[in-house]
């Protein structure tokens, strides 16, 4: 894990915008550069913001939205309504999202062309660029570890080591659970559970007491699909401290983490974590024993840590109450109660991430700022993880009710104001092992 400005390659000059057509062929407009977009505004990116497509990511056409690029001539944002090589061909906007370790600083730059468009899909959308033969983004690295860049692992070597796994372990519902996560939705915690390297998932809750309006696992009927199936079972502590086990003692300075994508929250099965836990710690003391979790119930991370809960990663959008509870819809918890869980956690001694949804002109709003570093002075977590949000940013606006009064600083100098004001605050994506 590291301070975030460790990649260097920037561009020559700004890259150019790029658009897709209607069957999704994309092509860039030497005419017009990339703009990013910041909340209502749009960005003539510096070129310091911009670095090469990440390996692993991934170029995502946004249908019923025209792009928007900078005039060179003006450097003005400058809407572009029909396909400028052939008007029949249709138009649409383009994004990246970007591979994991990677942050975004701006959102794709785009204006909708009707008036209620169907919600993108649950992704970050990066803006994009092209330049030199390569596509170019809005972003920077964010963490140093490679824990989930599988390019020089072969498919067919996950898929073997899975299959294997499941064949040997075909009674514990688990390790099946996790094995269709891996060979179908090439989950890359299910991946390095199978690779027996880095860190590994163990989810548990079918089950949520939040109606997070970017839900990955479970969306209502009509709305943007789910990016993945949530489980269907609790399962138990036995089963729990197999897979756990057996990835510690083939990665001893690993991590095996509770509270995954494909599951609700985790602490509504406080008792079935408890007892997994000192059944994993009966066996060994190594490796780190990770929650994330919307730490909504304080009662219960007080449980896990006696039980011997090493560290929590909080899921935070916002350091402010009001646009919290937009978010996240608790049923039965408040914010207040996030942050007894922090302070718990805290008077423990144990590790504490904020695992920080970042988005590009409400994360770097002056207020939501301020509101952030009131937390961090109060709670002193450990370490601010940097995750995009992955969710429609004009939904995301209009979910928070948030009016962006003022212009946001940018997120990088929103990160360095940061580092400045709290030297001792880590910073990355990923959760450290600690043992």
């Amino acid at each position: 894990m590291l301070t975030p400005d460790i990649e260097n390659i920037h561009p020559p000059t700004l890259p150019y915008l790029v658009f897709a057509n209607a069957k999704g062929e994309i092509m860039d407009l030497p005419d017009l550069h990339m703009a990013g977009r910041a909340g209502r505004w749009f960005f003539k990116p510096e070129l310091t913001d911009i670095i090469p497509l990440p390996e692993g990511s991934e170029i995502f056409v946004l249908p019923d939205r025209m792009p928007i690029g900078i005039d060179p001539s003006s450097n003005e944002p400058a809407l572009v309504d029909q396909n400028p090589f052939d008007p029949q061909q249709g138009l649409q906007a383009v994004a990246a999202f970007m591979a994991p370790a990677h942050t975004a600083t701006f959102s794709a730059a785009f204006e909708k062309n009707s008036t209620n468009p169907s919600h993108l899909p649950l992704f970050a959308y990066a803006a994009v660029g092209w330049l030199d033969g390569r596509y170019w983004v809005c972003g920077f690295r964010s963490d140093a570890d490679e824990r989930q860049d599988f390019e020089d692992i072969a498919p067919q070597k996950i898929k073997k080591r899975t299959k294997k796994q499941l064949k040997k372990y075909k009674n514990n519902r688990l390790i099946q659970h996790l094995g269709k996560c891996c060979l179908t939705y090439g989950c890359p915690a299910a991946k390095n559970l199978f690779l027996g390297r880095h860190e590994a998932p163990l989810p548990c809750s079918p089950v949520c007491n939040a109606r997070c309006v970017g839900c990955i696992s479970l969306q209502p009927s009509g709305c943007c699909p789910s990016t993945q199936e949530r489980m269907k079972f609790v399962p138990s502590p036995q089963e729990i401290a197999e897979v756990a086990i057996n990835h510690l003692k083939r990665e001893p300075h690993g991590i095996v983490s509770f509270g995954q994508g494909c599951e609700g929250e985790p602490l509504l099965q406080v008792d079935t974590i408890t007892q997994a836990i000192r059944l994993i710690r009966k066996q060994t003391e190594k490796g780190t024993i990770n929650l994330n979790s919307n730490c909504s119930l304080p009662g219960a991370v007080e449980e896990l840590i006696a039980a011997g809960l090493d560290s929590i990663r909080v899921s935070m959008n916002s350091a402010r109450k009001g646009c919290h509870t937009l978010y996240y819809k608790p049923q039965g918890f408040n914010f207040n109660n996030v942050k007894e869980s922090i302070l718990a956690m805290r008077k423990a001694n144990r590790f504490v991430s904020l695992n920080y949804f970042v988005l590009p002109g409400f994360s770097d709003d002056p207020d939501e700022f301020m509101a952030l570093c009131d937390l961090i002075d109060l709670y002193r977590p450990d370490l601010v993880q940097l995750r995009n949000l992955n969710m429609d940013p004009d939904w995301y606006f209009e979910v928070v009710q948030h009016p962006a009064e003022e212009k946001p600083m940018g997120i990088r100098t929103w990160l360095h104001q940061l580092q400045r004001r709290f030297p001792e605050l880590q910073f990355g994506y990923f959760n450290p092992a600690l043992r």
